[in-house]
């Protein structure tokens, strides 16, 4: 038994995770190679490998003639006869070969050979692990800053995450955890090449998946993300159990479970709301926190005419046009957001088809300040007056639509993107 090679490729297995059967024949390939240095061709060599015990034996297979014209290749009677006298002409002698006679060039090829096949497998193994983890989320060690670009340590393998993909707000520290998103991996001679990520809107349902066990058995659904990172992200989520409410599983209790996702975001808000089937209510929940009056929605064009209260538009749009340019791609539809003042007078759409709707509505009356709760006294004459004396102009009338016009443009209209 050759104790001391099975004891090196077991050191191999175990480290490198490279298997002893790739081993071995890396070995007998570079003895084959050591002979074709050695006696210039091995065409009639041949390696016999014990897999248990390592043990090998290494012969060249020469024909017996009587006269030899390939020392290589033949072997002459009388010489075969010396051998083993039951040798006649047209046999097959095996004669050993001993790897101890290799000159020096010889064995340092084989050597060669035998690193560089442990290298192409070694850079294999890695490929292969994590290109099946391929668009999933790995937690990696803040390494060093290359430029923009920032190299992260992954375990086995280093991944690059690009100035593209880095969220703006983010700043990080060498030796610190983070996780990210695989994008791709890419075999190359120098190894594999792993691009991540920490903007990608899948990071977000990874994270959530981790996180919530009742997204990882399949009782609640992610259906759609829009994000913008390092700002907001909306999910859209449905339960596929009647008795588990979608939203609160994902939130959890005090909101432990969407704190936690937070934190890892480096303080990203998160809206969760409810999937529904009917573009409608899918519309008016992705605009959330703003309220609604109508909507009125078209499948085939998908497109969506949505009508709110005059107090509440700047909420529906939200601070540069993000809540509603987040809510069009997560419901897939170009959402036309208009003011019910606006909505009066603007072609296309029929004021009495959600005066009904909007009587009812008991998110604004007349009188009150935008929180509830607050009432102004009316002064002699009828008009409202702060208490600086500057008139106060009553939510809904004429002047209040005029002087709101100025600071919102008349109408938004926002498409994924």
């Amino acid at each position: 038994m050759n104790t001391e090679l099975l004891e090196a490729l077991n050191i191999l297995e175990k480290e490198k995770d490279i298997s002893k059967g790739t081993l071995l024949d890396a070995i007998e390939n570079s003895l084959l190679n050591a002979c074709k240095n050695h006696f210039g061709k091995a065409d009639n060599v041949k390696v016999i490998m014990d897999r248990e015990t390592c043990d090998y034996r290494l012969f060249a297979e020469k024909t017996v003639v009587e006269d030899v014209e390939d020392t290589l290749e033949q072997i002459s009677l009388e010489e075969a006869q010396e051998i083993d006298g039951s040798y006649t002409l047209g046999d097959i002698v095996q004669i050993p070969i001993e790897s101890k006679s290799f000159g020096r060039i010889a064995t340092q090829n084989a050597k060669n050979l035998i690193l560089q096949k442990i290298r192409e497998e070694e850079r294999k193994v890695v490929y292969d692990q994590y290109f099946e983890k391929e668009k999933d989320i790995v937690t990696g060690i803040v390494q060093r800053y290359i430029g923009r670009n920032i190299s992260i340590n992954l375990g086995k393998a280093d991944g690059i995450l690009n100035d593209s993909e880095q969220v703006k707000s983010e700043t990080f520290r060498p030796t610190e955890r983070i996780k990210v998103y695989i994008l791709e991996v890419k075999n190359t001679p120098k190894g594999p090449r792993i691009l991540v990520s920490r903007t990608h809107p899948e990071l977000v349902k990874r994270l959530f998946e981790a996180e919530v066990t009742e997204i990882r058995d399949g009782t609640v659904e992610i259906m759609s993300i829009a994000r913008e990172a390092g700002s907001r992200t909306k999910m859209a989520v449905k339960s596929n159990n009647p008795n588990v409410d979608a939203v609160g599983a994902c939130v959890g209790l005090n909101g432990v479970r969407v704190n936690s996702i937070v934190e890892e975001l480096r303080g990203e808000k998160i809206d969760i709301i409810n999937w529904d089937e009917n573009p409608g209510n899918l519309i008016q929940n992705a605009l959330s926190p703003a309220k609604i009056v109508a909507v009125f929605a078209d499948p085939d064009e998908k497109t969506a005419k949505v009508v709110v209260p005059d107090y509440q538009l700047s909420l529906a749009i939200g601070k540069e046009g993000q809540n509603a340019r987040l809510a069009a791609r997560l419901t897939g539809y170009k959402i036309d957001i208009k003011s019910e003042t606006q909505a009066k007078d603007a072609p296309g759409f029929r004021y009495e088809d959600y005066m009904d709707e909007y009587d009812e509505y008991d998110g604004y009356e007349e009188g009150y300040e935008e929180e509830p709760g607050e009432e102004y006294e009316e002064e002699p004459g009828g008009e409202y007056e702060e208490e600086t004396g500057e008139e106060y102009v009553e939510e809904g009338s004429e002047e209040y639509a005029e002087e709101y016009s100025e600071a919102v443009p008349e109408t938004e209209k926002y498409e994924e993107e």
